[in-house]
Formats: C-alpha cells, sequence, structure tokens
C-alpha cells in the first residue's frame, strides 16, 4: 500500500480484496495509535509517522529476502562455510590440493582452516570450533567418529653425516640413547614412535620436541638428533640429499590417518558433502598410503564431474 498509494493496487499485488486491505491498515493504526495514511482529495500520501515506518518496513523486507537468498544458498551449497582443523603439516603439504579440488566443484564456499596437533584439533571438535578434522587418533573419544582416510608412512631421518647411516641400516633396538627432536605432545607421529620404544622395552632420548617441521630439519640437519617424521614433509630434502632416510630392517612405521566429526551430531551440509568428497565409496579395504594417493583418486574423480 505504501508503495503504490492505490488500495486497489495494493490489493492486487498482495492477492487480496481492497476491503481486506482497508481493514488491515485500520487495525494497525488504532493499535499504534498512529495515522499512516491520509486522504487528499482523490490522492492518499503517507503521513510523516507512515513515511518513516515505511523506511524501517522496507529494510525489514530486503533482510527477510536477503535471509531467504542466503537459507536457499547454503541448501544447494552456494555459499557457506567449511570449518575444518588439522595438523600443520597437513595444513601445509595436503590441505590446500585438497581444498583446491574441492572448491573446484564448490567455489562459493569459504574455508576456515584451524591447524594444531592431533590431540587438540579432535578437542576442537568437542568445543564445536571445528566441523570435522583430519588428523591421526591420539586418544579414543565415543563421542567423536574417526572414518579411515589413509596411511602415511612415517621415515627415521638423519642428517647424511650421523655416524649412524653408515651402517646403512639399523634395527630398531640400536635406536637406544641416540638423541631424538620429537614432534609435539599430542602428535599422532610421536604417539606412534613412542609406543614402538616401548615395543622394544626402551625409552626415546628425547633432546627437543616442536610443532615446528623446520626446526626439526634443521636440527637434523646440523647432525644434533634424528628424527621421525611424515615422509611428505621431507621429500625435498631427501631428493637433493640435505637429509638421509634411514632404514629400519625389524618394523615399518605406518600411521593411520582419520576423517573425524562428533558422532552425535549432524554434519553441516557442507561438512558433509566435503566427508563423502574425501572418503572413497570403493568396497576395496585397501588404504591409500600417502597423501598424494588420495589426492590422485579425488582429482580423477573431480575430472569425471567437470
Amino acid at each position: 500500500m505504501a508503495k503504490s498509494l492505490n488500495f486497489s493496487a495494493a490489493a492486487e499485488r498482495l492477492c487480496v480484496t481492497q476491503p481486506a486491505v482497508s481493514k488491515q491498515i485500520k487495525y494497525l493504526e488504532e493499535y499504534y495509535d498512529l495515522k499512516l495514511f491520509i486522504k487528499k482529495g482523490r490522492m492518499i500520501e503517507l503521513t510523516d509517522e507512515g513515511t518513516k515506518i515505511f523506511v524501517y518496513a522496507k529494510h525489514i523486507f530486503e533482510s527477510e529476502r536477503h535471509l531467504e537468498e542466503i537459507i536457499i544458498g547454503m541448501k544447494s551449497l552456494r555459499h557457506g562455510s567449511l570449518c575444518i582443523g588439522t595438523t600443520k603439516t597437513y595444513a601445509r603439504y595436503f590441505i590446500l590440493p585438497l581444498l583446491s579440488l574441492f572448491q573446484s566443484i564448490f567455489p562459493n564456499i569459504i574455508v576456515e582452516l584451524d591447524e594444531g596437533s592431533s590431540l587438540d584439533m579432535s578437542k576442537t571438535l568437542l568445543d564445536f570450533k571445528n566441523s570435522l578434522v583430519i588428523v591421526a587418533k591420539v586418544e579414543n573419544d565415543p563421542g567423536i567418529k574417526f572414518i579411515p582416510l589413509m596411511v602415511e608412512e612415517i621415515v627415521l631421518i638423519a642428517s647424511p653425516n650421523y655416524s649412524l647411516i653408515k651402517r646403512g641400516s639399523v634395527c630398531f633396538s640400536d635406536l637406544k640413547n641416540i638423541p631424538i627432536v620429537m614432534k609435539e605432545t599430542g602428535s599422532g607421529t610421536r604417539k606412534l614412535i613412542e609406543k614402538k620404544f616401548a615395543e622394544y622395552n626402551l625409552k626415546p632420548n628425547t633432546i627437543a620436541q616442536s610443532s615446528n617441521m623446520e626446526f626439526i630439519k634443521q636440527m637434523v640437519i646440523r647432525n644434533e638428533a634424528i628424527s621421525f617424521v611424515v615422509k611428505r614433509a621431507v621429500e625435498d630434502e631427501l631428493r637433493n640429499g640435505h637429509l638421509i632416510s634411514v632404514d629400519i630392517i625389524d618394523t615399518k612405521l605406518l600411521l593411520k590417518i582419520f576423517v573425524a566429526y562428533l558422532s552425535e551430531y549432524e554434519l553441516p551440509k557442507i561438512a558433509k558433502n566435503f566427508v563423502d568428497f574425501v572418503i572413497s565409496p570403493s568396497e576395496n579395504k585397501k588404504l591409500p598410503v600417502g597423501m598424494q594417493e588420495v589426492l590422485s583418486r579425488i582429482s580423477g574423480s573431480v575430472n569425471e564431474l567437470i
């Protein structure tokens, strides 16, 4: 009515009768004890009060329309954000190409990336900070569902000049008393290595610990310690000879990586689509080895879609 200033036009736009429009305006004026419209001859005009209310009413309707567009966009995955957590190593070497593939299908999705140890990231699920995380399982928690994604090879690295590698290969028990720079507490790699030392009734000679991969690499390159890391994180250094991977004869170190989220929590639609995107629907129970295998599989699927 305020737009057209005509009862008949307003009634037609609202798909109601003209008396119905008149009655609603009368109720509104009586309820607030305000005169919203005034008749001047054959013309109808807004009063000062009616003009001010009309300005706010327009904003309300515009906001309602915008909200409806956002909701429709979320349902169709044209809008929204994906809150995901992972380790610092995966944030650098895996998540970026993975998210690039995901956003090639859902280009308007905003990614909010969180990073920390596997344990810390798992706890962010319980705090509702992240919808899902890609981590190793450091602690069992009945409230968190862990879906296997892949296995990562953990390698023992040393400087090319380190005395240990002169033997070519070692047994795990040979690592007794050897200085080690460990990943941080809460790291899946660290938990795996400490468990392996315990199996041999040994205690690691930890001289430093860090979540910073560059710090770990430099300590090893400087011949101050050895370390255990995800192979992908040191491939460049192994290739250019700055680091050496030492073969352990009697054990192979494989770390299982999971996509995790709250078991009793219905994932947002974007997060659910991401889980379906990264987890292979194949009945083959053999997990991919290394992040490159996962990316290659997903890249092939994306190419088929586009």
